[in-house]
């Protein structure tokens, strides 16, 4: 019973938040912006209640009651709506959609820069390979040691989930571990919510639920997770495994981006490392082209 009042609590709370946040919003913008009249009598700083429902195309007695916290429902159309007129930018049309309790908020219409430093806070990281990635599993930007443990991953267009499925296992730079990959697939899912009405999303993954039958089972599985710091198994045909802690950190100035660093677990595993990163780059890559070109066409492995 106390979780139902919660509930309802909550509810009556973003709805007053919801209110003071549209007549913060009207109250920023002049009539003559959106070519109105003041009018000498004009008292309301800004834009009045009956003007934004107008230019909005919506009811002055439903836009009242949204202002008033009142529990009425508000549609992605309408919400988009008095987002127009109120000239909000991505931010504050996310936080409308929070506060009127929309199931997913929009994406960006053009993904944020990379903060200028970055490259050169990955670089630091050396010799420990860094990389960042974008909610998809996009690969964005990495340091040279990324390069060295994951040449197939430093290209440009990289993606982690497309290399990791579609890879063939003896040539994945990850070993196979069911309860890894169920976790990437489960973190997609999570961040795909917040991507609905981006195709680039649902193209990745109906590419891979089409091209790997396993990608495909765990995508119906329906799970969701977050990134997690875990130990992760890398597979490098120049110098064997090596065993890595996996730690992750978000970048809340790029939406969705998240930073992944590998650290050696342990002094054996660190000197590999070692040998991997004093290796010349031909010397690194010539173990895995002779394997793919022994064993595998150029078409089984995507090139």
């Amino acid at each position: 019973m106390s979780e139902v009042v919660d509930t309802r609590a909550m509810r009556t709370e973003r709805r007053a938040q919801l209110g003071a946040f549209l007549k913060s919003r009207r109250a920023k913008i002049t009539p003559g912006e959106l070519g109105l009249a003041s009018g000498p009598r004009r008292r309301t700083p800004g834009l009045r209640r009956e003007e934004v429902a107008q230019l909005s195309g919506v009811g002055i007695t439903w836009y009242t009651w949204l202002e008033q916290g009142r529990p009425i429902n508000a549609s992605v159309q309408v919400l988009d709506a008095v987002a127009r007129t109120l000239g909000l930018d991505h931010a504050e049309k996310v936080h409308l959609y929070r506060l009127a309790d929309m199931p997913s908020v929009p994406a960006a219409a053009v993904e944020p820069a990379m903060p200028p430093g970055l490259p050169m806070i990955l670089d630091q990281l050396a010799p420990l390979p860094a990389v960042l990635l974008d909610s998809r599993y996009d690969v964005l930007a990495h340091n040279d040691a990324y390069r060295a443990l994951f040449p197939g991953l430093a290209g440009p267009e990289a993606n982690v989930l497309r290399t990791v499925f579609l890879t063939p296992e003896c040539c994945n730079p990850y070993r196979h571990n069911v309860d890894d990959l169920r976790r990437m697939v489960a973190y997609l899912r999570a961040a795909a919510v917040r991507h609905l009405d981006d195709p680039a999303w649902q193209e990745l993954i109906d590419e891979l639920c089409i091209a790997s039958a396993e990608f495909a089972g765990m995508w119906a599985r329906n799970d969701v997770a977050v990134p997690m710091n875990l130990v992760k198994v890398i597979q490098h045909l120049a110098v064997g495994d090596l065993a890595m802690h996996l730690t992750i950190m978000s970048l809340p100035a790029t939406d969705g981006a998240w930073i992944q660093i590998f650290t050696p677990v342990d002094d054996a595993e660190a000197a590999k490392l070692s040998v991997l990163l004093a290796m010349p780059d031909a010397e690194r890559r010539r173990p895995g082209e002779e394997h793919r070109g022994q064993f595998h066409r150029a078409s089984e492995l995507g090139s």
